[in-house]
């Protein structure tokens, strides 16, 4: 990306296109009742965000209660929404900075530090969740913390990576712009 600056049209929206797929994880993470799940068959115990589901027995129906009735479970959710939003808000500041004929350098390092503070959020979300819901909630059998809980961890990740991106971009912006002189090194025999 930095051989070609940031107008090669190939390479000029890798950062917003992967703070696109950083927002599809999150919400797969929000809307996904995979936080919590029975590891072992008879399945027994679901948990999303928002609610923990058990069964009685393998033909049973599903009990659900609302984790919004826990001073952590509002916490968690909380965090972790704030953390997403912080998310799509940069993901609207990337596609305003990229889509500006004349970069914005110091804009784009405010995204990354914006990206830092969402991910601060996530990761609090996603710390509350499972230390207090495996202390203060009973489960039966054996359980997990499965996919939609990864694709937290992922968005989290995400957001830190990117955000050193956006932080570290602008240093290269004499390379970026074109402005650099090419250097070849070439010894005559």
């Amino acid at each position: 990306m930095v051989k070609y600056g940031l107008d090669y049209t190939r390479c000029r929206w890798i950062l917003p296109l992967l703070l696109g797929i950083g927002v599809i994880f999150g919400i797969i993470a929000l809307a996904g009742r995979g936080w919590l799940e029975s590891q072992t068959l008879p399945y027994v115990q679901q948990a999303s965000l928002w609610e923990n589901c058990r069964r009685p027995d393998q033909g049973g129906e599903w009990n659900c209660e609302s984790l919004m009735g826990y001073a952590w479970g509002r916490a968690a959710a909380a965090t972790y929404l704030v953390g997403f939003l912080l998310l799509v808000i940069c993901f609207a500041l990337a596609i305003i900075a990229f889509a500006i004929d004349t970069l914005r350098f110091n804009f784009i390092r405010g995204i990354g530090g914006l990206l830092f503070v969402a991910a601060v959020f996530s990761i609090m979300g996603l710390v509350i969740y499972p230390v207090k819901f495996s202390s203060e909630i009973e489960m039966t059998g054996i359980n997990m913390f499965s996919w939609a809980y990864g694709f937290g961890w992922t968005t989290a990740i995400m957001e830190i990576c990117l955000g050193f991106f956006f932080c570290c971009l602008p240093n290269y912006e004499d390379q970026i712009l074109g402005n650099v002189k090419p250097t070849y090194f070439y010894s005559s025999p």
